[in-house]
């Protein structure tokens, strides 16, 4: 049975050795999470934009980091054998893709989705190794009802069993984020909505579950809201009485001066959101713009198929492109 990834920052998943048990049963993960982790290690729950690629942004060296952030890392090493002709072929069947309406340009905002949609190609790659698990009857969807039956399997019969597991409310649980990725409300996810199940951190519409679990997995009182106490305990693991490491310290006056913006002693749902998805520098907005900039040569804000294949070597790469001859092509444009 193939493992979702995980995404550091957000919720650690606890996979139980079971068939009967599948990747979201994580009501009970931060025990675990607990037990093997080391005392003084620090658990980051925060969400951060990630990187679009490993590699400097320096056009005046080269374009790797636009191909990167453009194709993604391993789909960039892709077009590295391919003949200049080739790759301008390639490139101009993704622009098609691009251009979701049809309209026969390319906006900032389509290339700010496909550069998001590029990102997550792991996310998508490890929903597409699940969904045969999940998809029992193989019509292309999968209904709550088969994903709760290849889940929970025999546990719905005695969701209170004797090994610890609440699995009713685990089921609970899974039912309400299954419904919020659930768009059109049939109970019945296609591959966009199943992914937005598995991966909430990654969609808008999603934040509020993804609050709402942190909330759940830290509020250890059950009043509704995340005290110092709760919010240190859920990062720092209190074993064998040893000393505080100094970041403990600095996390209390974090809690104190910024996390807990109201001064009234504990984080609400608001705040909550603030600390674990705060509102990042949008990289793949800033490389839509800085492609649109570097290849619109009317100026009119948005690209024509024949504007991004004029400067195909700024986003996709080839075989044995001569980097100063790309320059002095560009300037030219």
């Amino acid at each position: 049975m193939p493992f979702p990834s995980e995404r550091p920052g957000y919720l650690r998943r606890v996979y139980v050795m079971k068939m009967e048990i599948r990747p979201l049963l994580m009501c009970f993960a931060l025990c675990v999470v607990y037990a093997t982790s080391k005392p003084t290690e620090k658990k980051d729950r925060v969400q951060h934009d990630a990187l679009l690629s490993s590699k400097e942004h320096d056009d005046g060296t080269n374009f790797d980091y636009d191909h990167d952030a453009f194709l993604g890392e391993e789909e960039a090493k892709t077009f590295d054998d391919l003949t200049p002709e080739e790759s301008k072929n390639r490139l101009g069947k993704i622009v098609d893709k691009i251009d979701a309406d049809e309209d026969g340009f390319v906006t900032e905002a389509e290339l700010k989705a496909w550069i998001k949609k590029a990102q997550k190609k792991y996310i998508y790659d490890n929903v597409e190794r699940q969904w045969k698990d999940f998809d029992m009857n193989n019509d292309g969807m999968i209904s709550w009802d088969e994903y709760k039956n290849v889940t929970y399997g025999t546990y719905l019969d005695d969701p209170e069993s004797d090994d610890g597991y609440n699995y009713k409310q685990m089921m609970a649980r899974d039912e309400r984020r299954f419904t919020m990725a659930d768009g059109n409300g049939d109970h019945i996810a296609d591959k966009e909505e199943f992914t937005a199940f598995l991966h909430p951190e990654e969609y808008e519409h999603m934040k509020d579950i993804v609050v709402l679990e942190t909330m759940e997995d830290i509020d250890k009182n059950g009043d509704g809201f995340i005290d110092l106490e709760e919010y240190i305990g859920d990062m720092y693991n209190h074993e064998d009485e040893m000393d505080e490491p100094g970041w403990v310290a600095t996390e209390r006056e974090q809690f104190s001066e910024f996390r807990d913006k109201n001064k009234d002693g504990k984080m609400d749902k608001e705040e909550t959101m603030d600390w674990i998805l705060p509102a990042d520098y949008d990289h793949a907005e800033a490389e839509a713009k800085h492609l649109v900039y570097e290849s619109d040569t009317n100026k009119d804000g948005k690209l024509t198929k024949e504007e991004i294949l004029n400067k195909y070597d700024l986003f996709v790469g080839s075989q044995a492109t001569d980097f100063g001859e790309a320059l002095v092509r560009h300037d030219e444009f």
